[in-house]
């Protein structure tokens, strides 16, 4: 059993924190607006970008979970949460075991490459490279510190691509833009998981990129769905060259760990939030 603090408890970070309820651990979530009604979760009311807030704390944990989302899409978002909250956050809990939650969006490829933990990751956006950085940070603080790169989340209340298949609309055919997506079941799944490994005395490497079994070609998924919901299909579009962020995700050293995906494609994903 830890003592487990997450912070940052959005669906993922709540969803989190009830499974490793279930297994027994203690849990502490930091949110701005807590909620009011009882939990497994003991919630503090912390702003992680203000020092002041944060070194109020007082609280003995074993385990930090970082799983934060900026509040806007700007940079001065992305800088307020992977820059000064992480920092205090680091600052406040050296000692701990981390599991930092990122993105394939630190990946710039574009050309359908493969991608994996050992890729470049070399993006165009500043708020991307501010992720990137935030990485780098969190293993230069502790090389035994994890990093959990998820692909496009979906999930109940992560609605966007279905809303986007009923409306037929045009999209790249050719060439093919590969996507990738991650279930939330499954988010939720490969950090319980690893953290089950960490507490087993398991080596875990510092990266591990979280993506289904199946990256494919957005035209193909858009037209899975809409024939699902039986709305018209989308419009074939093509375009010269290929579009960024276009590439195709790896999964294998997560597999090879022995993490199984409850949603290995987007047909198993989408099949019950398409009914």
């Amino acid at each position: 059993m830890a003592s487990v603090l997450i912070i940052g408890c959005g669906a993922i970070g709540t969803g989190l924190a009830m499974a490793l309820g279930a297994h027994g651990h203690v849990l502490t979530g930091l949110k701005l607006q807590p909620p009011e009604t009882p939990s497994l979760i003991q919630y503090i009311k912390a702003d992680i970008t203000s020092t002041e807030s944060i070194n109020a704390l007082d609280l003995a944990v074993d385990v930090v979970f970082f799983i934060v989302s900026a509040d806007g899409r700007t940079e001065s978002s992305y800088r307020s949460v992977y820059v000064d909250g992480l920092q205090n956050a680091l600052a406040k809990f050296p000692k701990q075991a981390w599991f930092f939650v990122s993105s394939t969006r630190v990946y710039g490829q574009s050309q359908g490459e493969w991608v994996d933990e050992d890729s470049a990751t070399e993006p165009e956006a500043i708020t991307s490279q501010l992720i990137c950085q935030a990485e780098q940070r969190v293993v230069a603080t502790n090389p035994n510190h994890v990093v959990v790169r998820f692909s496009g989340i979906y999930g109940p209340g992560r609605d966007y691509l279905l809303r986007t298949a009923r409306q037929s609309p045009a999209i790249q055919q050719t060439p093919p833009y590969f996507t990738n997506r991650i279930h939330q079941q499954d988010c939720i799944g490969v950090l319980v998981f690893l953290l089950q490994k960490r507490l087993a005395g398991a080596p875990l490497a510092a990266c591990y990129l979280a993506s289904d079994d199946d990256p494919a070609p957005l035209w193909e998924v858009v037209s899975w769905l809409a024939a699902q919901m039986a709305c018209g299909p989308p419009v074939a579009k093509t375009i010269d060259g290929l579009a960024d962020g276009n590439k195709r995700c790896r999964n294998q050293r997560l597999k090879a760990l022995g993490y199984q995906f409850r949603y290995p494609s987007y047909r198993a994903g989408y099949a019950g939030l398409v009914k």
